[in-house]
């Protein structure tokens, strides 16, 4: 081959490249935030995708930052750069459906994960049922205090709709307890930290008349363990709950210091990734295993508009195997 005949088939070659490049589905993915352990587990497993791994698809995580206005622009951004889909795990019910609402009329396939959005337009949704967390949370608590005594909730973001339907569980398993009294519910925006101080307030103003802890998360439930700590006083003389399953709960479960049920977000990511290639490539089948770790969350085409994935209680039996998926 000549030097101008193989400068030629470089030059094609660097075109064909780019043009396959271009053609690579980009899957925007918008998470409320990362600064917490349970969405950079949803984000770490979205990476290990087989379809990402492999190079089919061109996956971008943002971070939100917990703020609904740096979402809508990231959504902005992805409207411009021509995403291919978009999967959205909102701060805010409320402010997400407008992001929601500008993709759609861009073209662009919304598939909800993990929170919702206040609208009907999501292509999809791939999260777990929340309200019935929160029921399994509260009733745990309540049959551990003999459903008497008081209580207090440590909610999420106010508006996020996994504070809202969390709630609705909490409350519904509380009517199951009449005997049972709310001295103080607050929101510590699934932050540990607040959690921490909140509960510092509340036992200043409550002492030792707080019988239990309904954390919506772990984060704050660990962070309301740390603060009985540092109060001289021992977890164990309370009724502590949380949801997700992250790393340091499920360390404090195996201490016996608090209750907590796993969320997969592993499962959520992949579900929704899957989804979101389906959109875009319409004979694709899912390369996921979530299909068959959980036969009754059937594919179904991915056409259907909710995938709920289940909740594993974490007990004394299962706990090890968890901790030994976090090496």
């Amino acid at each position: 081959m000549t030097k101008k005949a193989l400068l030629m088939a470089t030059a094609l070659s660097l075109v064909a490249g780019a043009a396959m490049a271009q053609d690579k589905p980009k899957i925007g993915a918008a998470l409320y935030g990362l600064n917490a352990e349970f969405m950079q587990l949803w984000a770490a497993a979205a990476e290990q995708h087989p379809a990402v791994q492999q190079g089919l698809v061109e996956l971008t995580i943002f971070d939100g930052r917990y703020d609904a206005l740096v979402q809508q622009e990231q959504f902005e951004t992805m409207i411009t750069e021509g995403y291919d889909a978009i999967i959205f795990a909102p701060i805010d019910a409320d402010a997400g459906a407008a992001a929601v609402e500008a993709a759609h009329t861009a073209g662009i396939p919304v598939i909800g994960t993990n929170t919702m959005a206040n609208t009907d337009l999501l292509t999809s949704y791939v999260g777990s049922d929340d309200v019935q967390s929160g029921y399994m949370e509260a009733r745990y608590l309540l049959d551990k205090i003999g459903c008497t005594g008081n209580v207090v909730i440590i909610e999420g973001p106010i508006g996020q709709s996994a504070q809202v339907q969390r709630l609705e569980g909490n409350m519904k398993a509380l009517a199951e307890c009449p005997d049972v009294k709310v001295l103080e519910q607050q929101t510590a925006n699934w932050s540990r930290a607040e959690g921490q101080t909140l509960m510092e307030n509340w036992l200043t103003t409550h002492g030792d008349a707080i019988d239990g802890v309904i954390g919506q998360n772990d984060e704050m439930a660990l962070g309301a363990i740390e603060a009985i700590k540092a109060a001289g006083m021992k977890p164990t003389d309370f009724a502590i709950v949380g949801i997700d399953g992250v790393t340091d709960a499920l360390l404090a479960v195996k201490a016996g210091d608090m209750a907590s049920i796993l969320q997969d977000g592993a499962a959520q990511a992949h579900g929704s990734i899957d989804i979101a290639i389906k959109q875009v490539m319409p004979d694709y089948e899912p390369m996921s295993a979530i299909w068959q770790q959980y036969p009754d969350m059937p594919w179904n085409g991915g056409a259907d508009k909710m995938y709920m994935v289940p909740w594993t209680p974490v007990t004394a039996e299962n706990v090890d195997a968890l901790l030994a998926t976090r090496q």
